[in-house]
């Protein structure tokens, strides 16, 4: 009897016996620690094969015409209003993947898929999502963010679309064009990306001294994701575009969400800081991924001034040379104060354009005590998968903080040390290094578009 209960017992525990034969049974502390740690990574694995074979691309349909709507809105809503679709790009540096740059509610968005319609034989595939929020929303309920859906193997679908569930009617859901399907040569060496211009823009004078100086040190393109701007503006706006140099970006962020002019969340109802500027970012990395060398991330009243080089080609060349395999270089943010001025280049015909004249402002404030300066990059950007402002969240490489003697930021804005008397800010004319033609060229801008 005594011998039946006890093999009664051995078939109920069927997990004992692994147990005792993993561990030998062996009644000692490490033999115990090995088999835990063995059977954890055993449960471990299971577990991510299983959540890898949920996110695989499913077929649910076939035979029919890809149908629903193509859409080339830059922010579209999905019906839930929790989801905002900015566009989706193909990946394929880790695995086959469509990762789509988005703003999601980041607790109540807790499911989306991607349908991907393949041609000619009319298979739909759809894929579970990795809903990925970066990490840097500064407390506001809305974030930027990766859904990344794993492509079907044997397609390469053109278009997607993304819902809340698995079922559906896809004749009701917008289509997205995939990005970066087809692999391309360098158009340009150096894209800057300037997110976002709002609050009825009008600083008129720098932006041209801003734009002419980004063309004297390389770059040949200027993203700006434009939400407003003054009249006067979109006369500039419309010239730099019509000579090629600036893309427009529409981004009326406004229109779907409570945007704060604020980079951190302030208890006042808002659902996403600074125009969405993070969002933007991160889409003007991947809309230039494949056509830009590398991509500068700064605003547009920021200059990257190189000290050591006449311009950004050469030193570049130069900072990867001495930093092999790094994808992101971080330049020092220092402010020059628009309220202290010289008379030098005090020029007449200028006056009556609304702005800041760069040329008159060379004093710059010390670095504070205790206060880290900011930065901003210059990355290679087939190595960066997300971004922050001021440094990148995910990357493949390093990332190297170019020293101030090198190149700097010049930052011509409000002083954040107003109290300083004049002699105590740092004279510094690097910039007057351009002056001769930074002035022919800001000149023939402005007798075309504002004078």
């Amino acid at each position: 009897m005594r011998q039946h209960k006890v093999q009664g017992q051995r078939h109920l525990h069927p997990h004992l016996d692994t147990f005792k034969m993993l561990c030998g049974g062996k009644k000692s502390y490490f033999a115990a620690a090995v088999c835990i740690i063995t059977l954890t990574s055993v449960v471990t694995i299971s577990y991510l094969r299983l959540q890898r074979l949920s996110h695989l691309p499913k077929i649910i349909q076939e035979g029919s015409r890809c149908r629903g709507k193509i859409t080339n809105s830059t922010i579209t809503a999905l019906e839930d209003n929790r989801t905002f679709i900015i566009s989706p790009y193909f990946d394929d540096r880790e695995s086959k993947v469509t990762r789509v740059i988005g703003i999601v509610h980041h607790e109540d968005v807790k499911q989306l898929y991607c349908w991907f319609c393949c041609q000619p034989d009319g298979k739909i595939y759809i894929s579970k999502a990795n809903i990925d929020v970066h990490s840097d929303r500064f407390g506001f309920p809305y974030g930027a963010t990766d859904i990344v859906c794993l492509e079907p193997e044997n397609c390469d679908p053109t278009h997607v679309s993304i819902h809340q569930s698995p079922r559906g009617n896809t004749d009701q859901l917008p289509r997205f064009e995939i990005k970066n399907r087809k692999a391309e040569t360098f158009s340009v060496d150096f894209t800057v990306c300037i997110s976002a211009m709002f609050g009825n823009y009008n600083n008129i004078l720098q932006f041209i001294q801003s734009m002419e100086m980004y063309k004297i040190l390389g770059a040949q393109k200027v993203v700006i994701y434009k939400n407003n701007c003054s009249h006067l503006m979109e006369k500039v706006l419309k010239f730099y575009m019509e000579e090629g140099t600036v893309e427009i970006i529409p981004w009326p962020i406004n229109s779907h969400l409570k945007v704060s002019s604020e980079w951190h969340y302030m208890q006042d109802g808002t659902h996403i800081g600074y125009y969405g500027q993070i969002t933007a970012l991160n889409d003007c990395i991947y809309r230039n991924m494949q056509r830009s060398k590398f991509v500068v991330l700064n605003d547009a009243d920021e200059i990257i001034l190189p000290l050591k080089h006449p311009d950004w080609k050469t030193m570049m060349t130069s900072l990867q040379e001495q930093n092999p395999g790094t994808g992101v270089f971080l330049f020092e943010n220092h402010i020059f104060p628009e309220t202290v001025s010289t008379h030098v280049f005090n020029i007449s015909s200028w006056n009556t354009v609304p702005g800041v004249n760069i040329l008159q402002h060379v004093h710059r404030e010390p670095d504070r005590k205790d206060v880290i300066n900011p930065r901003k990059m210059i990355i290679d950007p087939r190595k960066v998968i997300q971004t922050s402002v001021h440094s990148v969240l995910r990357a493949y490489g390093n990332s190297v903080y170019v020293p101030m003697d090198v190149a700097l930021i010049y930052h011509c804005r409000v002083p954040l040390q107003g109290n300083l008397p004049r002699e105590s800010l740092i004279r510094d004319t690097t910039l007057w290094r351009y002056n001769s033609s930074l002035i022919m060229n800001v000149n023939k801008v402005l007798y075309q578009t504002v004078l």
